[in-house]
């Protein structure tokens, strides 16, 4: 079994990756180059070989953080990550070389994000370094089929929101799917998250997104007597759809435009064959969370694993962390020309 670095842009990694039951979005080789030109994380992507064929794959990001020290982080920007192998063998081998390469680097630890679609990992075997992993268990993450009727999919979502759906409607607004308009999209998702005290990602990691994802992304906007008051930009992988960057303008949420929103993604989505709506993770006890559960979408654990090659104790980077709350509430009383100019800065160092 061998176990080294994937350098090339060789397609058998993503090969590999579409191949595999549990191969995420945020698996495949493109994510290479958009994190390292967008953040200047350093990549680390680990394969695995048996007889010269692929066995596994493992991406890695070293990300060096002002705020929370040196850490290798599988994946940093994605809600999923982690290894995907052929068997346990090549899992083992993966794991282990990611643990030496981040006692190599000297890293504060390696962050191995969970993936719902494979199985528990297994720390046993590790030559006696299992007991420095350990588990988090602050996400869940919401799937749910979609079916090829409008119908259908309407009737699984709750009488409740199902009135929010059509509120939306009934208030005129449109949905226009038009990945040019990316500025806009920026400008509505910018001030949503500014008020949720969260920094913004800089407009060139957008911009290298769409450029590198092509056609497996798309942009939905939703208008309002010819004003943008919503956006989100979702991604495409074999039949699933994830809609990952969105936001409301709060002055219009009497109007439930992301309700509106997410209902003509779904209907875009299932016109288009996918059989899968990846509403993404969400820390319990939020109001992303709420949101979900009242759209009937139920939440699957999400566990996301540590490995400290020296012991030293895992930062609390959640913005629950009561510690953070006092820097969340200034972010949010900032103007917004300020928090897009500071959060591309700040963001980089929150993997």
């Amino acid at each position: 079994m061998e176990c080294d670095f994937f350098l090339d842009d060789d397609p058998s990694w993503d090969e590999f990756v579409n191949r595999h039951p549990a191969g995420t979005f945020f698996h495949l080789l493109p994510w290479r180059g958009i994190l390292r030109e967008s953040f200047g994380y350093e990549p680390r992507y680990l394969c695995a070989r048996k007889a010269g064929e692929i066995t596994g794959v493992l991406p890695l990001f070293l990300v060096k953080s002002m705020l929370f020290g040196r850490s290798l982080v599988a994946m940093p920007a994605g809600v999923y990550g982690g290894p995907l192998a052929a068997d346990e063998e090549a899992r083992s081998a993966l794991l282990g070389r990611a643990a030496q390469i981040a006692a190599e680097q000297k890293v504060r630890y390696l962050e191995i994000r969970g993936n719902p679609r494979s199985d528990s990992i297994n720390f046993e075997g590790f030559n006696g370094a299992a007991s420095r992993w350990s588990r988090k268990d602050l996400y869940v993450t919401f799937v749910s089929p979609i079916d090829s009727s409008d119908e259908a999919n309407l009737a699984r979502i709750p009488r409740k929101q199902r009135r929010m759906v059509r509120q939306g409607e009934k208030h005129g607004l449109t949905a226009i799917f038009d990945l040019a308009r990316l500025r806009e999209f920026y400008q509505v998702y910018a001030e949503s998250v500014r008020n949720l005290g969260t920094p913004v990602y800089g407009y060139g990691y957008f911009q290298n997104l769409v450029a590198a994802l092509g056609d497996r992304c798309n942009l939905l906007l939703v208008q309002y007597q010819e004003k943008i008051i919503a956006a989100v930009l979702s991604f495409f992988y074999r039949d699933q759809v994830l809609p990952y960057y969105g936001g409301a303008l709060k002055e219009y949420f009497h109007l439930a435009p992301s309700d509106f929103m997410y209902w003509q993604l779904m209907r875009h989505a299932a016109a288009r064959g996918c059989k899968v709506f990846d509403f993404g993770r969400s820390k319990q006890g939020t109001g992303s969370y709420d949101f979900k559960r009242h759209w009937g979408f139920e939440p699957t654990a999400l566990p996301y694993w540590y490995y400290a090659p020296n012991g030293q104790p895992l930062p609390d980077t959640s913005p629950l962390n009561p510690k953070l709350q006092w820097a969340i509430r200034i972010w949010r009383g900032l103007p917004l020309s300020v928090t897009n100019s500071l959060g591309p800065r700040i963001v980089r160092h929150i993997p």
